[in-house]
């Protein structure tokens, strides 16, 4: 048998191997598996393996069909509000002026890793700061399960306004606007119904993971060739599909791809660079002022009269540098804007920018919780419309997570206890639905503590935990120990490790989701044929046979 063709995956073996061990580690002490990622990338970089162009290929790929899956989730409207457009152009506009300065102040200082600095290359240099990572953000967002959230919502919003500064600066920086065919693509939405048609042909299988791929790469191809940003062709896409039926499916069916294809990205992040002593001073330095950034991004959404909460938990989001700020190093080093070693020391920063950021956004509730009294007395006394206080007064029944799970809740009880019951998610699309229908629904997240603070149960006899996350069962579980909550609360479990876990922590009852869905089935079924009247056959007293082995 010729064993040729995998020639390739043999000989990257060895790197697989120590990738996975890597970001195996990282998350068994608590950390995104990403982290380990990088640190693989300085590990072969250490020992001299350079990056090659199939690596940087697949990296690629994987932030296109990254793109690509954020618009299909996208709202394009949400980019109109003043916290998404305003906070990112003034957020940026700052950090260029405020990081200039303290580049200037240490080169006057005499801080040598900063002598020779010019002023262009220093404004350059915050420009390319002052972007935030997409893959990072959106990578820690859907690791929570908080994708839809209203805070996530803000950051992937302000993310897609600092792209759109990227394309001005790439068609601007290369001496050439983009071609006169890029006119074209104001006439994109006129295609929408050909690939609605396309995609209902479709149906569910293999056909539907190709023709995803297709628009995905085919869009970033589209704009790359008429001389836009090709990840922003993905997105674009992405917004067209994003009304169709299938665009969930699509999105879940791709989120395997896009995650193996990243980890090339976070690897080839780690061997952007050979670091000398003088760059790890430079990225130390660069590394701390991203603190700064993540105040100013705080500081700015607590002033457009977002919660401190909201505005914390977005700004921590955005607490990193961006794969961008290479690509503006890298045209600032070929047209002679700065030096060479400032790329080396900007791929440094941004590593370490991910390190630090990671176990902090991991325990954002937490240490916002632990701070909110500091942290509110930011925030302004008005509030958005989407964040002003709950109320369950009248409810005797709250059903925690409106998913499709949660929403089969509240419907059965509903229809038995009519008026009687509340639903509560935090997903703003989930939310808009099921107001849309009509439901008695409210706009919250279990895992904000101003929530919990303000939130009356007096009335309330039974509760419904139907939380994607068991960490987020367990936080509301604990919320309600904390305020004494006597009535009955039901629990969802996914695993059958977490049944015993969720009734230490204070569930009365918990279904196992997937060992007692065949239950649930047949007892419907039989049910509704009670009811018709149909033949039902009469109980056994034979046991069942054993199967034979």
């Amino acid at each position: 048998m010729d064993l040729s063709w995998i020639s390739i995956t043999l000989a990257e073996t060895g790197w697989l191997i120590l990738t996975f061990v890597f970001g195996f580690l990282a998350y068994r002490i608590g950390l995104p598996p990403m982290v380990g990622f990088l640190c693989v990338g300085f590990v072969l970089k250490f020992y001299g393996v350079e990056s090659t162009e199939a690596l940087r290929e697949i990296a690629d790929l994987g932030v296109t069909i990254m793109l690509f899956t954020i618009g299909l989730k996208l709202n394009l409207k949400s980019l109109l509000r003043v916290q998404i457009w305003g906070v990112a152009s003034s957020h940026m506009l700052i950090t260029i002026v405020v990081y200039t300065g303290i580049f200037i102040l240490l080169q006057q200082s005499g801080v040598s890793a900063f002598q020779g600095l010019s002023l262009w290359s220093g404004v350059l240099i915050a420009f390319a700061l002052s972007f935030s990572s997409t893959v990072f953000a959106v990578k820690v967002l859907e690791g929570k399960n908080e994708m839809m959230a209203l805070y996530a919502q803000i950051a992937i919003g302000i993310l897609i306004v600092q792209d759109i500064f990227a394309v001005i600066f790439l068609s601007a920086s290369t001496g050439k606007l983009p071609s006169i065919w890029a006119l074209g693509l104001v006439g994109l939405p006129l295609l929408r119904p050909l690939l609605y048609k396309i995609m209902d042909q479709v149906e569910h299988g293999e056909l539907l993971v190709l023709y995803s791929l297709l628009l995905a790469t085919g869009g970033a191809a589209l704009f790359e060739i008429v001389g836009m940003k090709a990840d922003l062709g993905a997105l674009i896409f992405g917004l067209l599909l994003a009304p169709h039926i299938k665009a969930s499916e699509v999105s879940k069916t791709l989120y395997n791809f896009k995650d193996l294809f990243l980890v090339a990205f976070f690897v080839n992040i780690g061997l952007s660079g050979d670091p000398s002593m003088e760059n790890l001073v430079i990225a130390g330095i660069l590394s701390l002022l991203m603190f700064a950034k993540v105040f100013l991004f705080f500081w700015l959404l607590v002033k457009t009269k977002m919660r401190s909460r909201t505005s914390f938990l977005a700004s921590m989001s955005l607490a990193n540098y961006s794969e961008f700020g290479l690509i503006v190093g890298t045209i600032g080093v070929q047209n002679g804007w700065m030096d060479s070693s400032w790329l080396i020391s900007i791929a440094i920063a941004l590593s370490m920018t991910f390190i630090i950021a990671s176990p902090l956004n991991a325990r954002a509730h937490e240490i916002y919780g632990r701070f909110s009294r500091v942290f509110r007395s930011w925030q302004s006394e008005q509030r958005l419309d989407d964040e002003k206080p709950v109320d369950v007064a009248g409810a005797s029944i709250v059903v925690f997570g409106m998913g499709r799970i949660g929403t089969g809740v509240y419907n059965d009880l509903n229809y038995h206890f009519p008026g009687q019951v509340i639903g509560v998610d935090f997903d703003a699309g989930v939310y808009a639905q099921h107001e849309k229908d009509k439901k008695n629904i409210i706009y919250a997240d279990v895992m904000d503590k101003d929530f919990w603070s303000k939130l009356n149960l007096e009335g309330v006899r039974m509760i419904f935990l139907n939380l994607p996350k068991r960490e987020k069962n367990l936080f509301t579980l604990k919320q309600l120990r904390e305020m004494g909550f006597k009535g009955t609360v039901a629990a969802i479990a996914l695993y059958d490790e977490d049944v015993e876990v969720l009734k230490q922590a204070g569930a009365d009852e918990v279904y196992n989701f997937y060992s007692e869905a065949g239950i649930g089935f047949a007892e419907h079924v039989r049910h509704n044929l009670l009811n018709k009247g149909e033949f039902i056959p009469e109980p056994s007293e034979q046991k069942p046979v054993e199967e034979s082995t």
